[in-house]
């Protein structure tokens, strides 16, 4: 057997593995009357919301392709091709650690049905690449966390959390930021890394933590979380928003247990049993849906 066909392989069976989860993950749920209850009482702009908000999961997979073809220059459909495809992988793995070696998996796969031999090389250059653009994403939703719990006027106090805490999240973005700054140094064995490409994609990053914040606030008017959309309330809300993924990525988590978490803070945050379900509702939109799409736009063996 060939290492196309391995590669081919590993890749079903990744596919194939997170399917299962999912569907015992669907099997398991135990709120749907809940959730049937929310749905039942949106009016017509609640729905409207709810809509959007899936409309915006192809803007945020295209704003994570984007920052991947970015960091790994690539053609568009590749770079989506690598990232819906990683969604299925980090499923399966603790702390979404299967994400970029999918994507490396997959462009191994390609070189190979290319004729490149130095697969190794491509799996470090991937994996560093991929270290750079997890500490990006993670350094923007911290900066935009903490930013938005110094300027808002939240019930959620920083006092809440206790200051330790935030004195803790602010040395660990330091602790980060300075990572970066070696970053060019310390990676330059395995990939060409600049201070210009990693500023580039940490305001990538801002913007799809944005697109997330929309869809949050989105979703929790639909499920009667926010009064309405006026302008200043819906700021509140994105502030909140920022908060909310701010305290999602550093609460230690597996994927079997994420729903639960982003649930969580999510009563925390806004008060409500709704914004449960949005949490759990919106993890649905921009994980299960991106994983079925995969089965839609994926290569066949012989492409």
């Amino acid at each position: 057997m060939d290492r196309k066909k391995v590669y081919y392989i590993i890749e079903w069976v990744v596919a194939l593995a997170a399917c299962g989860w999912l569907v015992w993950k669907l099997a398991t749920y135990d709120d749907y009357a809940g959730l049937w209850e929310a749905f039942r009482s949106m009016d017509c702009a609640r729905v409207c919301a709810f809509l959007i908000c899936i409309a915006l999961m192809p803007v945020n997979m295209s704003i994570e392709a984007w920052r991947w073809r970015t960091l790994l220059p690539m053609s568009w459909r590749d770079a989506h091709y690598q990232v819906y495809y990683s969604k299925l992988a980090g499923l399966i793995t603790p702390w979404r650690l299967g994400e970029y070696p999918s994507r490396a998996i997959l462009m191994a796969q390609a070189s190979q049905e290319s004729g490149v031999k130095s697969q190794e090389s491509i799996w470090a250059r991937v994996l560093s690449m991929g270290a750079v653009g997890s500490a990006t994403m993670t350094m923007a939703i911290i900066a935009a966390g903490l930013a938005a719990m110094m300027i808002s006027n939240l019930r959620f106090k920083i006092y809440d959390l206790g200051f330790s805490y935030i004195i803790a999240v602010s040395i660990f973005l330091i602790l980060l930021g300075v990572a970066l700054y070696l970053a060019p140094r310390s990676l330059r064995r395995w990939a060409t890394v600049s201070h210009k490409l990693i500023l580039i994609s940490t305001v990538q990053s801002l913007v799809r933590l944005a697109c997330w914040c929309v869809q949050l606030a989105l979703i929790i008017f639909a499920l009667d979380g926010l009064e309405d959309l006026e302008f200043l309330e819906f700021l509140e809300g994105l502030s909140k928003c920022a908060i909310y993924y701010l305290l999602v990525t550093i609460t230690p988590n597996v994927p079997i247990a994420e729903v639960g978490v982003r649930g969580f803070w999510a009563m925390a945050l806004f008060g409500t049993m709704n914004a449960t379900l949005a949490g759990v509702l919106l993890w649905a939109i921009n994980t299960l849906l991106p994983c079925g799409v995969w089965f839609f736009i994926k290569k066949p063996l012989n492409s």
